[in-house]
């Protein structure tokens, strides 16, 4: 393996390096100058993971501007990334094909890439700790041959859970795999954990918190028009996805159906609602789902924080947006706004929670809404860049907050066309803005 090694000092100017006046100083680190951005498909929300830490070290994946797959990682004490590119190559020119990875409990990197509704791309690691891949690799070879939306998950145990939608949009299924670590094997868990009944799909959102519960949200949606998104329902599960249950603890009869599933939110169609967007468990296993749409009579969609509170469920209303706009039509959207990524904690006896967003009001600065008490519903709003992001969407370090609380987010300027277009821009770089006094 060859490693390159970049030093930062040479490319600050070709990235933000920011100071916030409330939130503290952001450090940046770049990984790579050479990253593809003709459209969002490095910076999509529902990449679990971009970045990923194992022990002492931190792994990323993007494309590179001739759409290989390229792996990096550093020590978290360091500034410089070694990088590696695969001899793989996604289709990045469709924004749906992102790159998913995650380490397993052994130290050996697992990941998934170019993926929308084709056969399964999966490998890992050649051994722990090493960026080199192996040959591509069925998991189960069930069920393999129309994937959509990879994404991985560890539990404490150190096994792999991998989530993905097998058929297409408007009448796929939710499948659940389970990397078993004693085995070495990937293991069915569910075929079909939500059922559309041919109807519909759900397109979800998921979490793990540090008990090992699985929290998934999700919308559904009847057409691949994405104004047909309506309703937020929500599941959990305490056995690794085997069995799952309300948030009342009332066991569901699987699969889940829009009949028998538990509504969190209701949300009409045309409510300019949008989908995989993003959940957190807090350390009390309470769900937390962010997303935006409109409310009645309110053309202007606004974000939202649905969570359970003293087991109901309770809405925080974000209303600081002032400009309306649509949602309709098919493949990856150009919208002024960005899904936001959540993150809450206990402070001080009072619960905390920050929303991380992109929006063409604020210039297309990454941004955050920080509310140090969410019940009171106040929010204060600062920016984390300087300058425009341009289509970017917010990915951070999920096990790296779990383990130190620690907030790392992967950052790439890009353009995305309405509908899979492909935008003529140059390749941007790749990097990591850690946010790690906010908390104070």
């Amino acid at each position: 393996m060859t490693g390159i090694t970049i030093n930062i000092k040479t490319l600050l100017t070709s990235i933000t390096v920011l100071f916030i006046t409330s939130l503290g100083y952001a450090q940046s680190s770049v990984i790579a100058t050479d990253g593809w951005a003709n459209n969002s498909v490095n910076t999509v929300i529902f990449r679990k993971n971009s970045l990923v830490s194992f022990k002492d070290e931190q792994y990323a994946a993007y494309y590179d501007t001739a759409q290989y797959m390229v792996l990096a990682k550093r020590k978290l004490v360091a500034t410089q990334w070694q990088t590696l590119r695969t001899p793989y190559t996604g289709d990045a020119a469709d924004a749906h094909k992102c790159i998913s990875i995650m380490v397993d409990g052994d130290g050996y990197l697992h990941v998934a890439w170019g993926l929308h509704n084709e056969p399964l791309n999966y490998c890992k690691s050649v051994k722990p700790g090493s960026l080199e891949l192996s040959a591509k690799t069925i998991m189960t070879g069930d069920g393999e041959d129309k994937v959509s939306y990879p994404e991985f998950y560890r539990i404490p145990s150190g096994d792999l859970l991998f989530l993905y939608r097998n058929g297409k949009s408007g009448n796929g299924s939710l499948a659940i795999n389970r990397y078993d670590l004693k085995l070495k094997k990937w293991i069915r868990v569910q075929d079909n954990l939500i059922d559309g009944e041919g109807k519909r799909n759900a397109y979800w959102q998921t979490t793990i918190d540090k008990k090992g519960i699985i929290h998934l949200s999700w919308v559904w949606r009847e057409s691949p028009d994405v104004a047909s998104n309506h309703d937020i329902c929500y599941a959990r599960s305490a056995d690794g996805g085997l069995t799952w249950q309300r948030s009342n603890s009332k066991k569901y009869k699987l699969p889940i159906t829009a009949a028998t599933a538990e509504y969190a939110c209701n949300i009409p169609r045309q409510s300019q609602l949008i989908n995989q967007t993003s959940m957190f468990a807090d350390d009390k296993s309470n769900p937390y789902i962010a997303t935006y749409y409109c409310k009645k009579g309110d053309p202007v969609p606004q974000y939202h924080i649905i969570y359970l509170s003293k087991g109901r469920w309770a809405v925080a209303d974000l209303d600081f947006r002032k400009t309306a706009f649509s949602l309709s039509g098919f493949g990856t959207k150009s919208i002024p706004v960005s899904r936001p990524q959540i993150i809450a904690w206990n402070s001080k006896g009072r619960l905390s929670a920050a929303l991380i967003f992109r929006d063409a009001e604020r210039g297309s600065k990454a941004s955050m809404a920080l509310s140090h008490n969410l019940a009171a519903n106040v929010w204060q709003i600062e920016d984390i860049t300087s300058g425009s992001v341009g289509s970017w969407e917010p990915t951070y370090d999920t096990e790296l907050w779990k383990t130190h609380q620690k907030l790392h987010l992967f950052m790439q300027m890009n353009t995305q066309v309405d509908g899979e277009g492909k935008a003529d821009v140059a390749a941007q770089p790749v990097s990591v803005i850690e946010l790690n006094k906010f908390l104070q």
